[in-house]
């Protein structure tokens, strides 16, 4: 399956940000992408994205200005987690990682992991991408990270949200949602569906990824600035600015309308965390709790 021709590659040229993130700044959401003569693709994947090599996504993490990494298992690598792992070996302390498994993961293969880095589990329930499973079957994985002191990612759309919403809050574990749980930006800020968002995280075991404008936005044309998507963002951060996290999402799988500037990206982190304590929290101290502590 070759990589659809309306998709893009990631920017090869980002801006140098006019924002300068602070010291130890962790890009707590991005993925390594094969190669795929070294890391083949999964065989159940629905879509096959560009290469990101682990060399490319350091460099960019160097020249952001940034610290750290969390590489997050995306659903085209399946379970199979050796590029992941070999992306953590190569750059030691300096990145943790969030797996992909199934329900016949064994202790030692979670421990070998956890040695490498790892400190969560991704559970993808966007129909487009994977088949979700039944619940039992992320429940008995959860029975056997908790152990760990692990973590569940959720990666949701809107659609599906309400209905998860009774599983989630029977996990035992803290559940860190990808990119706010893609809400529907145009039905704005203050609609009932995202405020039942925003209601669910005042329970302190859930955390948002403040991530994704270029996935999320309504606005089109080559001069985005993400304004649309930017007050969703700010809203999350006002609210828990000790329980978000951001990521760049490099290399942006399967993005058709733009490329993404990974420098504009980061410059939207003082116009989401309008005081420097919520950048530093956002930044550093919130992503250094849940994945170096």
């Amino acid at each position: 399956m070759p990589m659809d021709p309306d998709w893009k590659v990631w920017h090869q040229n980002p801006r140098k940000s006019k924002y300068v993130p602070p010291e130890g700044a962790v890009d707590a959401h991005c993925h390594i992408f094969g190669p795929e003569e070294e890391f083949p693709y999964s065989a159940e994947r629905k879509y096959t994205p560009c290469t990101g090599s682990k060399h490319d996504l350091f460099a960019l993490r160097d020249y952001l200005g940034l610290s750290r990494n969390v590489i997050v298992q995306a659903s085209c690598h399946g379970k199979n987690n050796d590029a992941l792992i070999d992306g953590l070996n190569s750059a030691g302390d300096l990145a943790r990682g969030v797996a992909v498994v199934d329900d016949s993961v064994t202790a030692a293969e979670l421990s070998a992991m956890h040695e490498a880095g790892v400190r969560g589990v991704r559970f993808n329930f966007v129909r487009r991408l994977v088949d979700p499973k039944p619940q039992q079957h992320y429940q008995s994985i959860v029975d056997k990270i908790a152990p760990l002191g692990w973590h569940v990612i959720v990666y949701i759309e809107a659609a599906d949200f309400a209905d998860q919403i009774p599983f989630l809050k029977s996990l035992p574990v803290t559940v860190v949602f990808d990119h706010m749980a893609r809400p529907d930006i145009s039905k704005g800020v203050a609609h009932d569906d995202f405020n039942q968002f925003i209601e669910l995280m005042e329970d302190e075991k859930f955390w948002s990824k403040v991530s994704c404008p270029e996935r999320l936005t309504t606005h089109g044309g080559s001069h985005l600035n993400y304004s649309d998507v930017v007050p969703f963002m700010k809203r999350v951060v006002d609210a828990y600015p000790d329980r978000v996290l951001w990521g760049s999402d490099w290399p942006h799988p399967n993005m058709k309308s733009h490329v993404p500037d990974d420098g504009q990206l980061l410059e939207l982190i003082p116009l989401i965390a309008d005081t420097e304590e919520k950048r530093r929290q956002l930044l550093v101290d919130n992503p250094m709790r849940l994945y170096w502590a």
